[in-house]
């Protein structure tokens, strides 16, 4: 059996999302000597309690974008990366097509099959663009979740639903799903209580959510992915670890984000923003992987949901709390009932003193 495989009643898979989401809180055997401390459920008022005053905690502003096409012969296609004009990386259900297989999209595009593997590769007879996808996608929804409400579309309430509060920058082929526990509204209650919120972006794409294929973990391939972190959001974090505040990551894609920052895989710079001023940042991509015996830089705290098996976003949660710690609060959220994955409740994890 594979490290990171678990078993859960598909009863368990979240179909939407809820404001009264439940709230585990598990320690980190990572960091500890002693055993893993015990999970319990937490109320909300108790989950904003564990935040002190001059705390960082680091959100992910990316929006997510409908790239999911429908094809005429009934094919789904997840657009990921735009190589070239004509070129992008996708993933579908390509194992009954060959190279040069032309395949029919909406609005009198046609799209041939020029790479098979992960991610496959079309290309197009005409470029398409924001516009295009607006017009005719449909946000890609995990597929689970698709499996557990029988429908192959998403719903109208997905749009608000799988988008968090903050969404501002476009990119994303799914959401960062922690960020959707939380409401503006919450995320100012703690910057009056002395929390510092502060914003980067890492675009998600297949090398958050594609699964695991190999047995040894360091034989996966991490596909990298887009990141941007304003200099103010740094300059936030380098004084919290320098005056021995804790550093909170929501979600994932803020923890590889931090922590390929700290290994110097980003480059200086500045991007252009809305108003057409210069933001001071870093940027660049990141293959990331974080596994067990991964030494953390920068994050303290981290709020996630629960994962699938044998995911990279598995990986990681072993590597910050610990397997044996990950392990009992899993097997305490499944008998308990929590719901599981995206539109799922919330794991909290801390290494050192609850």
């Amino acid at each position: 059996m594979h490290q990171l495989d678990y078993e859960y009643p598909e009863s368990l898979v979240a179909t939407e999302p809820r404001a009264d989401y439940r709230i585990l809180l598990s320690g980190s055997s990572a960091s500890l000597s002693k055993d893993p401390p015990q999970p319990r459920e937490i109320k909300r008022n108790e989950l904003f309690a564990l935040f002190k005053p001059g705390d960082v905690l680091v959100i992910n502003d990316t929006r997510v974008e409908r790239r999911r096409i429908l094809a005429g012969n009934g094919l789904e296609i997840l657009f990921c990366e735009q190589v070239s004009e004509l070129e992008w990386q996708v993933l579908c259900a390509a194992r009954d097509l060959r190279i040069g297989d032309v395949i029919e999209l909406p609005g009198g595009i046609a799209a041939t099959l020029t790479a098979k593997g992960l991610p496959q590769v079309l290309q197009l007879s005409d470029p398409i663009d924001t516009a295009y996808f607006e017009r005719y996608g449909d946000l890609a929804l995990p597929p689970y979740i698709q499996s557990a409400r029988g429908e192959r579309k998403s719903r109208k309430e997905d749009e608000q639903w799988y988008q968090t509060a903050w969404a501002e920058k476009s990119g994303s082929q799914a959401a960062p799903t922690a960020s959707l526990h939380f409401t503006g509204e919450d995320i100012q209650s703690l910057r009056h209580s002395g929390v510092k919120v502060v914003t980067l972006t890492l675009h998600v794409g297949i090398g958050t959510f594609l699964p695991l294929k190999t047995e040894n973990l360091h034989e996966h391939k991490m596909h990298s992915e887009p990141v941007m972190i304003p200099q103010t959001t740094l300059d936030e974090v380098i004084t919290a670890k320098r005056e021995g505040r804790r550093v909170w990551a929501l979600g994932t894609t803020v923890v590889r984000s931090l922590e390929s920052w700290a290994t110097g895989k980003f480059e200086n710079g500045a991007v252009e923003n809305r108003d057409g001023g210069q933001t001071k940042c870093v940027f660049g991509r990141t293959d990331l992987f974080i596994t067990p015996g991964y030494q953390f830089e920068v994050v303290e705290g981290l709020l996630t949901n629960f994962h699938q098996p044998r995911s990279t976003l598995l990986a990681l949660v072993d590597a910050f709390a610990g397997r044996d710690s990950r392990v009992q609060a899993y097997n305490y959220a499944i008998q308990n009932r929590f719901r599981l994955f995206s539109y799922g409740d919330l794991s909290v994890w801390l290494r050192g003193p609850l």
